[in-house]
């Protein structure tokens, strides 16, 4: 097994932050990155996976953004920014770390919307998280469902 899920976790929870502010700011990520280590505890985080979030995501944000835009109900220019680094972070992982189950995916989401997002945020990215799957990981989507009619 890799890291304890804890500190993917709040590589996770880093992550969201640190792309929100790459978003809102345009700032140099390796600045970011150095910004938050100095200003946030990174005592039981998986800092490599912080890592990877932050420069893996904005590295590939076309592909991803185009892998869940055809799900929003809305243009993404109108999406709330956490939502949106929220949403990258997911689909991310449903597309580049296949060793992370899109349950682990889609709850994660979830969990960050309830804590950053607006009020009804976690619902909406849920669903999107939840057709980007279906899509994404057709088989393992499949075989969870099958398991649980058996």
């Amino acid at each position: 097994m890799s890291a304890k899920p804890a500190a993917r976790k709040k590589a996770r929870r880093f992550a969201v932050q640190a792309l929100y502010q790459w978003e809102m700011t345009g700032a140099n990520l390796s600045d970011i990155e150095a910004q938050f280590r100095v200003e946030n505890d990174f005592k039981k985080t998986d800092v490599d996976y912080f890592h990877e979030l932050l420069h893996g995501i904005p590295s590939c944000v076309t592909t991803l953004d185009e892998a869940f835009v055809k799900y929003l109900d809305r243009d993404k220019s109108e999406l709330d920014r956490v939502e949106l680094a929220i949403l990258r972070v997911g689909i991310y992982e449903l597309i580049k770390r296949m060793d992370v189950p899109y349950r682990v995916v889609i709850n994660e989401g979830i969990e960050l919307a309830k804590t950053f997002g607006a009020t009804e945020s976690h619902k909406y990215v849920n669903g999107i998280l939840d057709k980007a799957s279906q899509a994404l990981r057709m088989v393992e989507v499949r075989e969870h469902r099958e398991k649980k009619k058996s």
